[in-house]
């Protein structure tokens, strides 16, 4: 039971961590782009899917596995995580007033990301531990992970 909690809460550290780099990319690229409130959200949600994957085949391929093995591992272990925290995050920020259109130099940017974030941890947590005591998610690269 340890061992899937820690692996859950793993699994869930690393789609974070990609979905942060992606979203924080996104939203301070768009921003800074003068893009509206939509492109900006398309346009984190993508990086958000792209570093989460990349984090993972990164991983995957110093286990020696090759890159389209690594590639179809990524998808089947990230694609549902990535997908929740997005569809939380995405919504969080949503319906924070003013937190979509605020400025990078602004508190409530920053404070809505990161709340918005850590909500998606909690929410994403829960769906990691279901996936990994059921062999999906993050257990089809789990023994790669720690192969090496």
């Amino acid at each position: 039971m340890t061992s899937l909690n820690r692996s859950a809460f793993q699994a869930t550290v690393h789609c974070l961590t990609g979905c942060a780099i992606g979203e924080v990319l996104g939203m301070v690229v768009a921003t800074a782009l003068g893009w509206g409130n939509t492109a900006s959200i398309v346009l984190s949600i993508v990086l958000a899917f792209c570093f989460g994957y990349a984090l993972t085949v990164r991983s995957v391929l110093r286990a020696d596995v090759d890159l389209r093995r690594a590639l179809g591992l990524a998808f089947a272990s990230d694609t549902v995580s990535i997908t929740v925290m997005e569809i939380v995050d995405n919504a969080f920020i949503l319906v924070v007033p003013g937190a979509i259109a605020a400025g990078l130099a602004t508190g409530l940017f920053w404070w809505s990301l990161a709340a918005s974030l850590a909500i998606a941890f909690v929410v994403a947590l829960p769906v990691n531990y279901w996936l990994i005591g059921r062999g999906r998610g993050h257990a089809v690269v789990h023994e790669l992970h720690h192969a090496h």
